[in-house]
């Protein structure tokens, strides 16, 4: 571990004030664009409920703070031929999300695209290496992760503020871990700029809702956090912090296997939309959104604590603190599937999209 500066803290908060601030300027502008262009995500009474058509395109706004902010405020230290690779990667995705939230691709082509960023973000050295595994297994698990959480982010994108809010608490403890661990400035400065766009986005995101991400900005936050995680050595103590990306990102990654499991149950495929999301059955049980959304921060504050206790806790615990997040996975998964989904109490079929 190397001991921050005070230099070292005046940037990155300079960073995430400034990526802050662009996207609290820049978003009431994409909210113009999109209400001009009627690029708006309407109410269908069944999976989108929103009271009026909602602006897409904040993705838009959280892409364009982070690269401006990337741009002026990068060193020497903090950009190299890996943070280019994945500015490319997260371009390319933004692009993938923006084709599909104006003319909705079929999942087939949205996979290929994600498989393409992956490939390219490989080529450029941001892959899983496991040295017991050759590189077309690397190659697999890289593909595997990062269209995983990816997507994964773009599933839980269901409710106000939520995708926003777990994605800034996760870049916010990957900050504090890969700066703290002193491996490199690549990642720490580019988790700390995605926490600060993202704390700005919220403002507008929070519910009732201004504007939604879309494709556009789950896709893009999706993807940068699969690769930031891939940077970072975390088992400078115990073997068993490799799984600290896992444990960071619990929550779309539950919500996907939660999602995944239910769909299964009822006969549904997997990539047809259905209200099946653990964080719509909450509400619906009668949480509400404002404190449904509450609940999942806390969950997601814990689960950072818990990966700070993997990376810089004894090695002994590691095996403790997993089986926990484990045993409380397996608790909710039964518990949360036993909820009633939106729509169950209907005859209604599911939603198409």
């Amino acid at each position: 571990m190397i001991p921050l500066q005070t230099s070292d803290l005046i940037w990155y908060g300079l960073s995430f004030l400034t990526a802050a601030a662009l996207v609290v300027y820049v978003t009431p502008l994409t909210i113009r664009v999109a209400n001009t262009f009627k690029i708006h995500d309407a109410p269908d009474g069944r999976l989108k409920k929103h009271e009026a058509p909602i602006p897409y395109l904040g993705g838009l706004a959280v892409a364009a703070a982070f690269v401006i902010t990337f741009s002026l405020l990068s060193t020497s230290e903090s950009i190299d031929y890996r943070a280019l690779g994945i500015l490319a990667g997260g371009f390319m995705m933004l692009l993938l999300g923006l084709y599909d939230d104006l003319i909705n691709l079929s999942p087939s082509v949205k996979f290929l695209g994600q498989l393409l960023a992956t490939i390219a973000l490989y080529k450029s050295g941001v892959r899983i290496e496991i040295a017991a595994l050759d590189n077309w297994t690397n190659l697999a698990l890289t593909i595997l992760w990062v269209t995983g959480i990816t997507n994964a982010f773009n599933l839980i994108d269901v409710m106000d503020g939520l995708t926003a809010g777990v994605a800034c608490l996760a870049s916010l403890f990957l900050f504090v871990i890969s700066a703290t661990l002193g491996n490199d400035e690549v990642v720490p400065f580019m988790a700390i700029v995605m926490a600060g766009t993202l704390v700005g986005f919220l403002r507008f995101n929070i519910a009732p809702a201004r504007i939604f991400l879309g494709d556009t900005g789950s896709l893009f936050i999706g993807f940068m956090l699969g690769a930031l995680t891939m940077l970072v050595s975390y088992s400078p103590n115990n073997r068993l912090a490799v799984v600290t990306p896992v444990v960071l990102l619990a929550v779309p990654i539950f919500d996907t296997v939660f999602v995944a499991v239910q769909r299964f149950r009822k006969g549904i495929p997997f990539f047809r939309g259905s209200p099946d999301h653990f964080a719509l059955r909450l509400a619906h049980s009668g949480l509400g959104v404002h404190d449904t959304v509450a609940a999942i921060f806390r969950v997601c504050i814990g689960l950072g604590m818990i990966a700070l206790l993997l990376v810089f806790g004894p090695a002994s615990w590691a095996p403790w603190a997993l089986a926990f997040v484990g045993a409380v996975a397996v608790v909710a998964m039964v518990w949360l599937g036993r909820l009633p989904a939106p729509g169950d109490e209907t005859s209604s079929p599911p939603p198409s999209s």
